[in-house]
């Protein structure tokens, strides 16, 4: 008997017992499903390979689900249970569909695979240069003691498995041109005891270093493409006492893209800054160019009315200090039509600065914030707190569906966006800058105030994102 044979032999003798062993691990079913249902949002197109009964797949609630199983007795089940959600009966190394999927769920299957890598390679059948693969595999370091519970009795005996490393996983990835966005862990006590649940696994579990002894590695990838695309773009220059910085805005912004759109928005200046801007318009008839006040304050508000009225494939945000140079917005339109990321961000503190670009407090608060958003997001970012953000219309689209997860909390509108994409699973790619003094003006940030207001919205992502009650 083949290795596939012993596999498919077991799965169908297990089918009519599957319900019973997940009731009796129920809490680390939950687990599942509330991640997952965490990183994929409601009404997206979805299949699962092996996907036994469907309640994962069924959990995150697709507009169309798709469950491939080699067992039919599973099926059967699944079939009764979840009416609304399509079950195929294949065997995932060679399953084919003209469906292109938003998501590929792969949970607790990669160990039990014959050839993981022929299922990697088969994935690209139904995905998209956008498709997000989350994986969710079991910790090898935790064999011992999975296998004793499979010896007393807790839970299903599984026929022979591979461990994987979260570094086997990745290099399986990347020999079939996929690439790992980001890798999170959790779970460190595996059952539910109400007061034990918090300190294991909403605090500790989520601390860096003991997070490396969780249960479950949670990883999403993304396939390696960099197939250009030609996009319209609308660069969004929210303003306030900014009058002297408007014209070169155009001026030094080089022509990249199918179209481009400026949009100024004005933030109640005392400097005839709007009078500026409509000059400005008048002056560049070529260009095509917005000019519009904002309703409400502060650079989120206005950075959120820009976008509702762009009308373009790419957003693009350009501070109107331009102490992110604007010849250098090429690069972000670059990495983000290359596929090089999803949501790019830019990084000024490689280069050297100018003597007056950054002040010493906040060069130390950059770099404190970046830190702390690697590890809160799972992706590394050294800038956070750089104005220019890229990104396309149809992400942030669903970045603003999905922004009563966190509330309207970020007057600075950058948090929002870098929460919403990672929430998303958007790739976060950075672009190197140099960072120049202001040529006109003075800067409206206050470092304390200010600086108090970052760090109370970083803890409260922190609730919301990483230590998840």
């Amino acid at each position: 008997m083949t290795g596939k044979e012993i596999l498919h032999n077991y799965f169908e003798n297990l089918a009519s017992n599957r319900d019973k062993w997940k009731k009796r691990n129920r809490f680390y079913h939950k687990i599942l499903e509330k991640h997952f249902s965490f990183i994929i949002p409601e009404g997206a197109k979805v299949i699962e390979l092996g996907c036994g009964t469907g309640d994962l797949l069924n959990s995150v609630k697709p507009a169309i689900g798709v469950g491939v199983d080699f067992s039919e007795k599973i099926l059967e089940i699944a079939r009764q249970k979840h009416p609304n959600i399509q079950f195929v009966h294949a065997d995932i190394t060679d399953f084919s569909t003209d469906t292109k999927f938003d998501y590929v769920i792969i949970s607790d299957l990669l160990s039990s695979l014959w050839d993981i890598q022929a299922v990697l390679h088969n994935l690209r059948n139904f995905v998209t240069p956008r498709t997000k693969v989350v994986i969710s595999a079991y910790n090898y370091m935790w064999e011992p003691t999975l296998k004793f519970s499979e010896f007393i009795g807790i839970k299903a005996k599984q026929p022979l498995q591979s461990w994987l490393s979260i570094k086997d996983i990745e290099n399986l990835l990347e020999l079939e041109d996929f690439e790992i966005i980001k890798v999170e862990r959790k779970l460190l006590f595996p059952k539910y005891i109400p007061i034990i649940n918090f300190i294991f696994n909403v605090f500790l579990a989520n601390l860096p270093g003991i997070n490396r002894l969780n249960l479950v590695n949670f990883i999403s990838a993304m396939p390696r493409t960099q197939a250009e695309k030609n996009y319209s773009v609308s660069i969004v220059v929210p303003a306030r006492n900014e009058k002297g910085n408007i014209e070169n805005a155009i001026k030094k912004t080089p022509v990249f893209g199918s179209h481009q759109e400026f949009i100024f928005i004005e933030g109640h200046s005392q400097d005839n800054t709007y009078e500026e801007m409509l000059r400005v318009q008048k002056a560049y008839p070529d260009k095509d160019i917005k000019v519009i006040k904002q309703s409400g304050k502060g650079k989120g508000n206005a950075v959120r009315e820009a976008f509702d009225v762009a009308t373009s494939d790419i957003l693009m945000i350009l501070d109107a200090d331009l102490t992110t140079p604007p010849e250098d917005m090429h690069k972000f339109y670059y990495a983000l039509s290359h596929n090089h990321g999803e949501f790019i961000n830019g990084c000024r503190l490689v280069y050297p600065m100018d003597k007056e670009a950054m002040r010493f407090l906040n060069y130390l608060g950059n770099i404190f914030f970046g830190w702390f958003f690697s590890y809160l997001l799972g992706q590394r970012l050294k800038d956070t707190l750089c104005g220019t953000k890229v990104l396309l219309k149809k992400d942030y689209e669903l970045i603003k569906a999905n922004r009563k997860y966190f509330g309207d909390f970020d007057p600075f509108g950058d948090f929002d966006l870098l929460f919403g994409a990672a929430k998303l699973n958007l790739k976060i790619s950075e672009v190197i800058v140099r960072y120049r003094d202001r040529e006109y003006g003075s800067t409206q940030i206050s470092r304390f105030r200010h600086g108090w207001l970052l760090i109370r919205m970083s803890l409260f992502a922190a609730r919301k994102i990483k230590f998840i009650a």
